[in-house]
């Protein structure tokens, strides 16, 4: 089933995995949510399949909504677990703005205590010109 969301930055109805439970019928849903329903993501298939798609909609909340890259700059985890999206606890997000004028998210997973943590993945908006 596709989903008609005009409004949405990058749709991703059909791209999640099936939900744990139902999203909550006192909350309507938004144009801007992360996800439609409260997601997990259990093990590293799942994060490296599902997450970017996620953590693309995060960074163009991003770029629009102080507030919100506010809250994602402070606590990537804790934000997204504010909006439904669960993550196994061996991943860790970081959000970077150093050196650069655009944010960049990027993925670690921690595979052992004594290991250092390996990165997984990274996001960043790209502006592109074409003629």
């Amino acid at each position: 089933m596709r989903l008609n969301l005009p409004q949405v930055l990058a749709p991703l109805a059909e791209r999640l995995p099936v939900p744990a439970r139902p999203a909550r019928e006192d909350r309507p849903t938004d144009a801007f949510d992360l996800v439609r329903t409260e997601t997990h993501l259990r093990n590293r298939a799942q994060v490296e399949r599902y997450l970017p798609d996620i953590l693309g909609r995060a960074l163009a909340r991003i770029w629009i909504d102080p507030l919100f890259r506010d809250e994602f700059a402070a606590d990537p985890v804790s934000l997204l677990a504010r909006h439904g999206v669960f993550l196994p606890e061996t991943i860790s997000i970081v959000f970077e703005t150093e050196g650069s004028a655009r944010p960049r998210v990027v993925v670690y997973e921690q595979k052992g205590p004594l290991r250092p943590r390996q990165r997984m993945l990274y996001l960043q908006l790209v502006m592109m010109a074409g003629k």
